[in-house]
């Protein structure tokens, strides 16, 4: 007879009532019951004590908990979420230690934090779901390119922000609000960026406009010339495929998420 936990208060009943009857064999019981001895008797004693009531489950929480995180740090810790609500445990980690904070808690403890004061959502749970994490050896091996989705500005223009991500470090390399989407925009921006950080082996985007031909999927474009001309491989991501290009779609949601989101720009 097992102890299903929908009437696990009456399965103690019962056999505190058979254990308590004058001659019981106690052992005998605790078999039919399937506990050990020592629950049995630990039944029994908790119901001598304090009658039925007593054989509810009691809480299993210690009594004294020297490793909590202090008040404070957690109130810091809190403070940090709500004035950054796209933070996670490592990020404000890393920010209560640069702000001279002793006893930083691991990010996991950090996380268990928010969730015990529901500052992290279901949906959120479920997004950050972990996902098998692949990287380029070096630095430079490989970039990853796109423009962000344009938003308007309050004279009506569009921006465009030009992303440029290395895939080993996931250092923002290019962040470039951009009125239009051209080829020479980008020639622009890459020219300067080449000179600051070398040139990669190889840069990934998209099929679309400029750096791919939609209509003509694998054909070079003016950009692509120009980049094989320099030693640069340019690669495209698979049709319908946004993953290839994950960690600069990632960027773009953090840059969404901390940046643009309720925000009006001017210019």
């Amino acid at each position: 007879m097992s102890w299903n936990p929908r009437n696990t208060m009456n399965l103690r009943l019962e056999f505190v009532e058979l254990a308590s009857q004058e001659g019981a064999n106690r052992r005998a019981l605790c078999r039919r019951f399937e506990i050990s001895p020592k629950t049995g008797y630990k039944w029994l004693a908790r119901h001598a004590q304090g009658g039925d009531a007593a054989l509810t489950d009691r809480s299993r929480r210690p009594q004294q908990s020297p490793a909590r995180t202090a008040p404070q740090l957690e109130q810091d810790v809190i403070a940090l979420r709500r004035a950054h609500p796209a933070w996670g445990g490592r990020k404000i980690g890393q920010r209560l230690r640069d702000q001279g904070h002793v006893g930083v808690p691991a990010p996991s403890t950090i996380t268990d934090i928010l969730h015990r004061h529901d500052l992290i959502s279901p949906e959120a749970s479920e997004a950050a779901t972990p996902w098998q994490r692949f990287e380029h050896a070096q630095p430079n091996d490989l970039w990853q390119m796109d423009f962000k989705g344009w938003f308007e500005l309050q004279d009506g223009r569009r921006c465009s922000p030009l992303t440029v991500l290395d895939d080993h470090s996931r250092f923002n390399l290019v962040l470039d609000a951009c009125g239009k989407t051209d080829t020479r925009i980008v020639l622009t921006h890459l020219r300067q960026t080449f000179r600051r950080y070398g040139l990669p082996l190889r840069i990934n985007a998209d099929n679309g406009s400029p750096w791919g031909s939609p209509g003509q999927p694998g054909q070079l474009t003016a950009l692509g010339v120009w980049l094989v001309r320099l030693g640069v491989r340019l690669s495209h991501s698979r049709p319908l495929h946004p993953q290839t290009n994950g960690k600069d779609e990632r960027f773009h949601r953090t840059l969404k998420a901390e940046v643009l989101n309720g925000q009006h720009f001017r210019t």
